[in-house]
């Protein structure tokens, strides 16, 4: 007898968008040059028509990864977004049109055999673009799920050919406070700096983002470059990256830099360890209002358990 084991994101059939609904929508995508979507989004026609990535949507879709849940309505999720360059609220994503996301430049620097320098446009070219629908858990206790465009962060650090003695990826966003009103907060530790290991960066989960819902990605979700780790509370993917350096010694975060306490470099998804003000137990599911278990790594623990293993002494889960 064959028994069929259900990985954790396996979305079940009374919660699936239907099939052809969904390729109907990318057939219409495609067939149109993707003006469906462009009308949808909060970029121009023109603006739209202008940006060098358009050229690459909608990716086939990576069946591999799947969900337990619907996903997110794009109207939501455009609506409510962490991005503390653009301010402290949710509803950032009219502030967040100033930022100027084409030509974008991208650094690859540190312990590499050669620096880089392009265009985030010459960059994705040179990738193969997939779609993943991924969860997306922040620290907040609330959750989404979203269809991620994008191409592998193993992709980038084969790229950059890293020395023996480079242990990890540090990432840097931009740094504009004529445009990020965020940014002229002078106590804070600006620009915005996150890390991963080198196991961590070349896990297959490690997704580098450009595009979401079958398009070019909306600048209040990190525009034209974004970090998606699902398996971490999402001030890990860091937004609008300007710069991957590969160093020997740990980086600090900007929540660390911050409020190191309630906030480390680690941050896996725990729902038996909570966070100094409140319990990680149970999410808020954005779209449903539903409350539902957190589950541990968000689900993705077959994934990624094994890179920490026999890690004593570190604080995994904050």
């Amino acid at each position: 007898m064959n028994i069929i084991r259900r990985r954790p994101w396996d979305l079940p059939e009374r919660l699936a968008t239907p099939e052809q609904v969904y390729l109907d929508r990318r057939s219409v995508l495609a067939g149109l040059g993707g003006f469906a979507a462009i009308a949808a989004s909060p970029f121009s026609v023109a603006e739209a028509a202008e940006d060098p990535l358009a050229r690459y949507f909608p990716a086939p879709r990576n069946e591999a990864y799947k969900l337990d849940r619907s996903l997110t309505p794009e109207e939501i999720n455009g609506k409510y977004n962490n991005f503390y360059e653009f301010g402290t609220s949710k509803q950032i994503s009219a502030a967040a049109q100033k930022l100027k996301t084409q030509p974008w430049k991208v650094t690859i620097d540190g312990l590499v055999a050669k620096p880089i320098e392009m265009d985030v446009a010459e960059l994705v070219a040179k990738m193969p673009l997939e779609e993943r629908l991924y969860r997306h858990r922040c620290v907040e206790a609330w959750s989404m799920t979203i269809p991620f465009t994008g191409f592998s962060l193993a992709e980038l650090v084969k790229l950059a050919e890293p020395k023996s003695d480079a242990k990890y990826l540090r990432m840097e966003t931009f740094f504009d406070p004529s445009v990020a009103v965020g940014q002229k907060q002078p106590m804070w530790p600006w620009p915005y700096v996150e890390g991963l290991t080198i196991p961590e960066a070349m896990n297959e989960l490690s997704f580098l983002v450009v595009g979401t819902y079958g398009k070019v990605m909306a600048k209040q979700h990190g525009a034209p470059l974004r970090l998606a780790t699902p398996w971490k509370y999402g001030f890990k993917s860091i937004k609008s990256i300007v710069k991957f350096s590969f160093v020997s010694q740990r980086p600090e975060s900007f929540w660390q830099g911050l409020q190191g306490g309630e906030y480390g470099f680690w941050a896996n998804v725990n729902p038996a360890v909570d966070h100094p003000r409140w319990s990680q137990a149970r999410e808020r599911v954005l779209h449903s209002g539903e409350t539902v278990p957190t589950l541990i790594y968000n689900g993705y623990g077959d994934q990624v358990g094994h890179l920490y293993k026999d890690m004593k002494g570190e604080n995994l889960f904050i």
